[in-house]
């Protein structure tokens, strides 16, 4: 049995998003041993920051990519959203790999900015992080499985303006959800 890719594209996106969800939860609620793991200090402590600093990169190339589409730019479009993509695969290894060693990092500051403040942007930057995935999976295997006339033709731009939004928001408000945590607090 052979498997078309094009023909799969609702699919497989459903597929990669209840793997990565799987992983994430499975992560942060403790189900992956940190013994599976190696400890690695130096890892675990540079971690946040540089996904800080992967977060931020991600805002420039994804606004890089939407202006360089809306310009035309076909190859430039799909080299910044590649780029984003592998800084998010890296944040992604980064964050699970740190919560599987030293769990989630209690919110350091005071009660009335946690519950006003640091709990909502946590709480929207989880939900847009959650959604943005299958929209991100989706234009991403419709732009690999088409040739570049026909992914014009298909959902991709739309969705991709969505998807690109929603993780261009994420992304921010990760980068507030750090400075509470680590820069602030």
């Amino acid at each position: 049995m052979q498997l078309d890719a094009r023909h799969r594209v609702r699919e497989l996106t459903a597929l990669l998003t209840v793997v990565s969800l799987a992983l994430v939860v499975g992560a942060v609620r403790g189900l992956i041993p940190s013994g599976a793991l190696p400890r690695v200090e130096a890892v675990v402590a540079a971690a946040p920051h540089l996904n800080a600093l992967l977060s931020l990169t991600a805002l420039g190339t994804i606004v890089y990519g939407v202006r360089a589409i809306r310009r035309g730019r076909v190859t430039a479009h799909r080299r910044a959203m590649v780029t984003t993509t592998v800084l998010f695969l890296l944040f992604l290894g980064l964050y699970l790999y740190r919560i599987v060693i030293v769990g989630t990092k209690p919110f350091p500051g005071p009660e009335a900015v946690y519950q006003f403040l640091y709990l909502p942007v946590l709480g929207i930057h989880m939900l847009l992080a959650v959604v943005s995935i299958p929209l991100v999976y989706y234009v991403l295997l419709v732009a690999t499985t088409r040739p570049v006339a026909a992914i014009r033709e298909s959902p991709h731009p739309r969705v991709g303006r969505v998807a690109a939004s929603l993780w261009f928001v994420a992304f921010a408000l990760g980068i507030v959800v750090y400075t509470l945590l680590y820069v602030v607090y």
